[in-house]
């Protein structure tokens, strides 16, 4: 059966949306300690998640996405929380809402949906449908509080993946997916960027999109944007590119990226074919504002090469993906 979908309605009026920018990053600069579930701050500082969609609205963001990346009740068991994972994915839900429909043009809002965290069978204790319980159980609230799709972000396994569109379905969203292509050009578990397509299409209507979050660079996302959109034209796809470059300086993690980078890169993901393009990590409502300039006033141009990227943005981080094995980095468990 077939579910409504506000975000499609939205995309073929427009053409190209660009979504909102990282929250974990902005929610530092607001006092969030490392270590802290964002999650939490819904119930003890509702106002600072409020200014976060509300400063990204006004940066021109066509989609935002709900403070519920570790919603699910294995990530909430870390902060004794997995008893509420109902009320507090409501709650995400319900903010984001609010300022979305009150914003003076359509606004979509996407329930954020991250890894649990757990590794699945064989390789981990988890079973497939304990990852959909948890998942639907995550979603349900997501719902309930109002959001229009089922936004799975930030993933690096195709069962995982699955778990999290059929829980979707489950619950009557329409849902998009992003996998984090950070190891050698491949997920950690994996995936390359231009097998994302097929990993959920027997599921329910398919995927409405998919794409590519966080990962390392802007120039990484945008060659795994050229590996997507080669594997299938006409499929609507995402990029959530981090802001330029990570670098440690000291104990803090400094992303390179300024507002002129960031426009470009959005001019380059449309050249690429991305439909849909937003910022994680590092990405503030400044890289946003110049991000939206662009977009709205960039025409479509001829499809760069990745030398072309490189040149514009900067080095790429991952070597090109082989199917050889990589050197993991530490992952951050966090979106944006």
């Amino acid at each position: 059966m077939s579910v409504s979908n506000p975000l499609a309605d939205l995309l073929a009026e427009k053409g190209v949306l660009l979504a909102d920018g990282a929250t974990g990053t902005n929610l530092f600069a607001m006092g969030l300690e490392s270590g802290e579930a964002p999650e939490l701050w819904l119930e003890t500082a509702p106002e600072k998640i409020t200014k976060l969609h509300q400063d990204f609205v006004d940066a021109g963001s066509d989609i935002i996405l709900t403070n519920s990346f570790g919603g699910t009740r294995n990530r909430l068991k870390l902060h004794q929380a997995d008893d509420r994972v109902f009320a507090l994915n409501k709650k995400a839900a319900e903010i984001a809402r609010a300022v979305a429909d009150k914003a003076p043009r359509k606004v979509i809002v996407g329930g954020s949906v991250g890894p649990t965290g757990d590794l699945l069978v064989p390789l981990g204790a988890m079973t497939y449908e304990d990852a959909v319980a948890s998942f639907v159980e995550q979603i349900e609230g997501l719902k309930a509080g109002g959001v229009d799709v089922a936004w799975i972000e930030t993933m690096s396994a195709r069962d995982e993946i699955r778990a999290a569109a059929e829980a979707a379905v489950r619950c009557g969203l329409p849902y998009v997916y992003t996998g984090s292509f950070d190891t050698a050009g491949k997920t950690m578990m994996g995936v390359h960027p231009r097998d994302i397509h097929s990993i959920a299409s027997d599921i329910g209507d398919g995927p409405f999109a998919v794409g590519a979050n966080c990962g390392v660079g802007a120039s990484d996302i945008l060659s795994s944007l050229l590996d997507m959109t080669a594997a299938d034209p006409e499929a609507i796809v995402v990029v959530k590119g981090n802001c330029g470059i990570p670098e440690f300086k000291g104990a803090e993690i400094h992303y390179s990226g300024t507002p002129p980078l960031m426009a470009d890169y959005a001019r380059l993901a449309i050249d690429g074919g991305a439909r849909i393009i937003g910022g994680c990590c590092g990405t503030s409502c400044n890289h946003l504002a110049a991000m939206r300039e662009a977009v709205d006033n960039h025409i479509k141009a001829q499809r760069p090469t990745v030398e072309t990227i490189v040149e514009r943005i900067g080095p790429m981080r991952n070597t090109v993906a082989t199917d050889s094995p990589a050197p993991t980095r530490e992952r951050r468990g966090r979106r944006g």
